[in-house]
């Protein structure tokens, strides 16, 4: 599939609800079109006091500890943003407000396809103007303890991603794909966030995981899933790596480059982001030519 050409946004509001995978709190959330060029904004909508804007972009990473999270110059912050920004690369949406009632975006069922049906229903809004790629011009590569990571020039987004797990449900893996909306929803979309016991323990002892259930997570203890219903995919681990990366990646807008990750995680991701972009030989921002952009046109996905 070629890249898409024009900026998009929804064609009306919709909501979602649920609970926080580490905050453990309801949080609710409103997504909402926006115009050309306005990009993609967090408005945390429980703040008064302050800057409440938090406008996704490399830069704005916070923190990378089981989740990424953004914050604005004002302190505010908003985690777990993800897997929404996977199934937004996924249907190419360029411009929207999401308004949280909260710190964190609701889990849902730990993937990103409640995301990408809700899209579904709403349908996109194509709008009159180019999209901005960031067009990869030389390889950059970046290591992180055991962890490796490569971006490279290529024509469309691609995404090569090994996990290597001593649990023995894990184990090695590795996926390869070209995700565009399709391939998106047929391979990606549906492949949840996972744990292991032992590091569960942890997790809630530093504050984290504490929405975490069989609901939203799979979990794994050495050579079993403990989840009732088992696993979608037989290599959901890697699945949902890739989803993760391709909702990291997305923090920059849409990418034209190869990406292969080894070990990774959003600590290798943004560490291949922030290298990426200290290297200005390295990339550069292009538009895709669009003929009659001026008309514009409404689409609804296939």
């Amino acid at each position: 599939m070629n890249p898409v050409k024009r900026q998009s946004t929804l064609k009306a509001p919709t909501v979602f609800a649920g609970i926080e995978l580490h905050g453990g709190e309801h949080t609710r959330v409103a997504l909402k079109p926006a115009p050309v060029g306005h990009g993609i904004v967090f408005v945390r909508t429980d703040i008064k006091d302050r800057d409440n804007r938090i406008e996704v972009r490399p830069d704005a990473v916070a923190g990378v500890r089981n989740c990424t999270t953004l914050e604005n110059k004002a302190g505010v912050q908003v985690a777990t943003i993800e897997h929404l920004m996977a199934a937004l690369a996924s249907v190419g949406i360029d411009n929207l407000t999401i308004d949280v009632e909260g710190q964190e975006l609701p889990a849902l069922d730990g993937s990103s396809e409640p995301f990408l049906k809700l899209f579904e229903q709403v349908g996109i809004l194509k709008q009159p103007a180019p999209r901005r790629y960031v067009k990869i011009l030389k390889t950059v590569e970046v290591e992180r303890g055991d962890s490796y990571g490569r971006i490279e020039p290529n024509d469309r987004l691609y995404l090569d991603v090994t996990i290597d797990f001593d649990d023995v449900a894990i184990g090695c893996q590795n996926m390869k794909i070209e995700p565009d909306t399709r391939s998106f929803r047929d391979r990606l979309a549906g492949a949840r966030t996972f744990a292991r016991t032992h590091e569960i323990v942890a997790l809630r002892e530093a504050g984290l995981s504490k929405g975490g259930s069989y609901e939203n997570a799979i979990v794994v203890d050495g050579d079993k899933v403990l989840n009732p219903g088992g696993l979608r995919y037989n290599d959901e681990f890697v699945r949902h790596k890739a989803l993760d990366l391709m909702g990291d990646l997305y923090l920059a807008g849409p990418v034209l480059g190869k990406i292969t990750t080894v070990r990774g995680g959003h600590g290798l991701n943004h560490d291949l982001m922030t290298a990426l972009f200290s290297d200005p030989e390295a990339w550069r921002f292009i538009s895709l030519p669009v003929e009659n952009v001026e008309l514009g046109c409404d689409s609804v996905l296939a």
